[in-house]
């Protein structure tokens, strides 16, 4: 049976762990620029997934202009197909002030069946970030 735990990071351990998944799934196997993944760090609020204790997911959230962003879900390719990423995104929502009334984020395309389960519908164009193609999609309360 494997146990899994989505943890608020609070240590400097836990966001290195966040970081390794990071860039293993965003730098290494997405070949995004090193430079645009590591932005916004200390305003943002960090969660780290543990599957049987050992680090295989993260995500964090962040106060914008425009609300509240849900950003860098990322889960290791070995771990894929197990719920991770929707443990993650019920963490990050869950987490989020009461007052959160517009909540955003820029789906991967393969990834957006998972948010539209959490209530977020796609907006505008399709776009391109980091050379991978999204959809903003937004969840009002």
């Amino acid at each position: 049976m494997e146990t899994l735990q989505v943890n608020k990071v609070h240590s400097k351990d836990d966001l290195e762990k966040v970081f390794a998944v990071r860039k293993t799934v965003f730098v290494d196997e997405q070949n995004c620029p090193p430079e645009l993944e590591w932005e916004h760090e200390g305003e943002s609020v960090h969660f780290l997934a543990l599957l049987n204790g050992e680090p295989c997911g993260a995500c964090r959230w962040r106060k914008t202009d425009n609300g509240y962003k849900l950003e860098r879900f990322a889960v290791l390719m070995e771990h894929r197909g197990k719920r991770i990423g929707q443990a993650l995104v019920a963490a990050a929502l869950s987490d989020l002030p009461g007052d959160a009334g517009y909540i955003y984020l820029n789906a991967q395309l393969d990834a957006m069946r998972m948010y539209s389960r959490f209530g977020f519908i796609a907006e505008g164009e399709q776009f391109e970030e980091a050379g991978i193609q999204h959809f903003k999609m937004v969840k009002r309360l």
